[in-house]
C-alpha cells in the first residue's frame, strides 16, 4: 500500500513557542516532585519525634525511594506505548492526594504509607518529564535546557529546606505537605492545558508479568538491605535471608520473563549497548554514594551543630548554588561543543573531595567550613546528574527514549534506596546506641532511655540539661561522620566508569519528529504561520462576503525514512 495515500494522524507542529509551553508544564511537575524530596529533610527530626519513630526514621526516605523506584520503568515503558500526557496527569494527581494523607497522618507508619504513595506519583513526574524533553528537543540542543532544569532542582532544593525549617519553627511540620496541595493543583491545570502531546494505543500485550516480577525484586532488595543493617533484625535473622532468597528468585523470574515477552518492560537488548550500560552504571554508583550522603545532612546540621530547622535549610544554599552553576555551565558547553565526557569526570572528582572532607565533621566544625564542603559537593552533582540521562537517551533509538530514561533513573534510584537503607541504618543504629548511652549515663532507666530516644526532636533537645545536650550532639556527630568513609569507594567506582565513558555524536532530531509524530524546525514554523494566515483570511472573508471557504487541512504527508537514530520524517512540501 502506498504510504503517501494512506491516512496518517495529523502530526504535531513543534514550533519554538509550543516547545516552551510544553516545557513550562514539565517544569511545574518537576518542581513539585523535587520540592517534596527536600522539604522533608529539615522537618524529619521533628516529624519522627512527634509521631514516635526516631529508630525507624530511615523508612521515611526509604519508602518514598522504594515506591519511586518500582514505578519508574512502568511509567517509562507505558509512556512509550500509550503516550505520556495522560500518565503525567495521573502522576500529579496521585502525588497531590498522597500529600493530603501525609499532612493528616496521626501515627508514624500511616505517614510512611502515604510517603510511599507520594513516591508513586513523584516517580512518574520525574521520568515522564525527562522523556518528554527528549521527545521535543534534539540531544544536540538539549544541553541548554539542562540549565533551567538545574535551576528548578536548585530552587526546590533551596526552597524545600527553607520552607521545611520555617514551618517547623513557626507553624507545624504538617505545612510541609499542606503546601503541596495548591502547587499540585496548579501543576495539574498547567499540564492539562499546555501538554499537547499525541496519545497512542498499545499494539502488543502489556508485560504485566514483568511488572510484577520487577516490583517484587525491587521490594525484596530494598527491605533486605534495610533489615540487614537494622538492629531489630540484622544479617543473621531468618527473615532477612528469606528476603534475600525472594530477591534472587524474583530477579531470575524477571530475566526469564523479559527474554520471552513480546514487548518487555525493560528490553534486555539495552544491556548490550555499552554506552547506555556505562551511563546507567554511573547512575547506580552515584545513587549509592551521593544521595545517601544528602539525605542525612540536614539532620546532622540541626542536631549535631545545634542549629534550628530554618538555619539548617539556609546552610544548604551553597550546595544548591554549586549545583545550579555547574548545571548551567555544563549544559551550555555540551550544546556548544557537542561533547559531554569531561563533565562526569570532573563531577565525581569534586564530589569525592567534598565527601572526604565531610568525614572530619564533628560537633565543633565551623559552619562556614561545612558550607564550603557543600558548595563543592553540589558543584559535583550539577556536572553529573542531567548529563548521564542525556547520554543514556542519546544511546538508543527514538522508540526507546522513555524506556531508556526510566531504566537509567531506575538503577540510580536503586542505588539511592540501597545507599539510604544500608548507610541510613548504620547511622541510625550507631545513633540509637549513642543516645541510649547518654540517657542511661544521666541516670535514666533502660525503658526511659528508649522512650526518650524515640521521641527526641530539636525542640526537646534545647530543653535538656547542658551535659546531656552536649552528649546528644556528640552522639549525632559520631554516628554520621564515619558513614562518609563507607560512601567514598562508590564515588571512586563512578570516577572509573566516567573515565571509560564513550563519546558518541549527539542526535540532531527530537524523538517525536524521528518517530514521525511531529514536524519541527522551519517547516513547523512555516506551517503554523500559513495556518494562522489562512484562518485570518477566512475570518475576514466571512465578515465581508459571507460564508468562508474551508481552511487548508493540516498536513499529514509525513513519510518515515531510515535515519541514523531510527525512523526520521521527511519534511512536507510547503505549498
Amino acid at each position: 500500500m502506498d504510504l503517501m495515500t494512506t491516512p496518517q494522524p495529523t502530526p504535531l507542529l513543534l514550533t519554538r513557542r509550543r516547545i516552551w509551553i510544553i516545557f513550562s508544564a514539565l517544569i511545574a511537575g518537576m518542581f513539585l516532585s523535587s520540592l517534596d524530596q527536600t522539604i522533608v529533610g529539615t522537618a524529619m527530626p521533628t516529624i519522627v519525634g512527634n509521631l514516635g519513630g526516631v529508630e525507624h526514621q530511615a523508612w521515611i526516605t526509604s519508602a518514598y525511594l522504594l515506591a519511586t523506584t518500582i514505578v519508574m520503568p512502568i511509567y517509562g515503558k507505558f509512556g512509550d506505548v500509550l503516550g505520556r500526557r495522560r500518565l503525567f496527569l495521573i502522576a500529579i494527581a496521585v502525588f497531590t492526594l498522597a500529600s493530603i494523607g501525609c499532612a493528616f497522618a496521626t501515627d508514624f507508619w500511616t505517614f510512611v504509607l502515604f510517603r510511599a504513595a507520594q513516591g508513586l506519583g513523584g516517580g512518574g513526574m520525574m521520568i515522564l518529564s525527562q522523556a518528554i524533553i527528549a521527545d521535543i528537543v534534539p540531544a544536540a540542543e538539549r544541553g541548554k535546557y539542562l540549565g533551567p532544569l538545574g535551576a528548578v532542582f536548585g530552587l526546590s532544593a533551596i526552597g524545600g529546606p527553607l520552607l521545611g525549617g520555617f514551618f517547623v519553627d513557626h507553624l507545624s511540620w504538617r505545612w510541609a505537605f499542606y503546601i503541596n496541595i495548591p502547587i499540585g493543583i496548579a501543576a495539574f491545570v498547567i499540564a492539562l492545558l499546555a501538554l499537547t502531546l499525541p496519545n497512542k494505543k498499545a499494539t502488543k500485550p502489556i508485560d504485566v508479568a514483568g511488572v510484577i516480577a520487577l516490583s517484587l525484586a525491587t521490594t525484596c532488595l530494598i527491605i533486605f538491605a534495610d533489615f540487614g543493617g537494622d538492629s531489630d533484625h540484622g544479617w543473621g535473622a531468618v527473615e532477612t535471608w528469606l528476603l534475600g532468597a525472594g530477591l534472587v528468585l524474583s530477579a531470575a523470574a524477571f530475566v526469564l520473563i523479559e527474554s520471552r515477552a513480546a514487548d518487555p518492560i525493560i528490553p534486555l537488548t539495552l544491556f548490550r549497548n555499552p554506552t547506555f550500560m556505562n551511563a546507567t552504571a554511573i547512575g547506580l554508583t552515584l545513587g549509592i554514594g551521593m544521595f545517601a550522603a544528602i539525605g542525612f545532612v540536614p539532620t546532622f546540621l540541626q542536631m549535631s551543630s545545634g542549629t534550628s530547622a530554618a538555619v539548617s535549610g539556609l546552610l544548604l544554599l551553597p550546595m544548591m548554588v554549586g549545583l545550579i552553576g555547574t548545571s548551567i555551565v555544563s549544559g551550555r558547553e555540551i550544546t556548544r561543543t557537542g561533547r559531554y565526557k569531561l563533565f562526569p569526570i570532573l563531577g565525581t572528582l569534586l564530589a569525592a573531595m567534598a565527601m572526604l572532607a565531610m568525614t572530619t565533621l564533628e560537633a565543633g566544625t565551623a559552619l562556614w567550613l561545612i558550607c564550603g564542603y557543600l558548595l563543592v559537593f553540589g558543584a559535583g552533582l550539577g556536572l553529573i546528574m542531567q548529563v548521564i540521562v542525556l547520554v543514556a537517551q542519546n544511546a538508543v533509538t527514538p522508540d526507546l527514549i522513555g524506556t531508556a530514561t526510566s531504566t537509567n533513573n531506575y538503577f540510580r534510584e536503586v542505588g539511592a534506596a540501597l545507599g539510604t537503607a544500608v548507610f541510613g541504618t548504620i547511622f541510625t543504629t550507631r545513633l540509637t546506641e549513642g543516645l541510649t548511652d547518654v540517657f542511661t549515663g544521666a541516670g535514666a532507666s533502660a525503658g526511659a532511655a528508649a522512650r526518650a530516644t524515640a521521641t527526641l526532636d530539636p525542640a526537646t533537645l534545647q530543653q535538656l540539661p547542658t551535659t546531656v545536650r552536649e552528649g546528644i550532639v556528640a552522639a549525632y556527630a559520631d554516628a554520621l561522620a564515619p558513614v562518609f568513609w563507607y560512601l567514598l569507594p562508590f564515588t571512586a567506582i563512578a570516577l572509573i566508569l566516567a573515565l571509560v565513558l564513550k563519546q558518541i555524536p549527539l542526535a540532531d532530531v527530537a524523538g517525536l519528529i524521528a518517530r514521525g509524530e511531529a514536524i519541527g524546525g522551519e517547516e513547523a514554523e512555516a506551517l503554523e504561520a500559513a495556518h494562522r494566515s489562512s484562518s485570518l483570511q477566512a475570518s475576514t472573508s466571512a465578515a465581508a462576503d459571507g460564508p468562508a471557504l474551508p481552511a487548508p487541512a493540516a498536513r499529514s504527508d509525513v513519510v518515515p525514512i531510515e535515519g541514523r537514530d531510527g525512523h526520521q520524517p521527511r519534511p512536507p512540501q510547503l505549498q
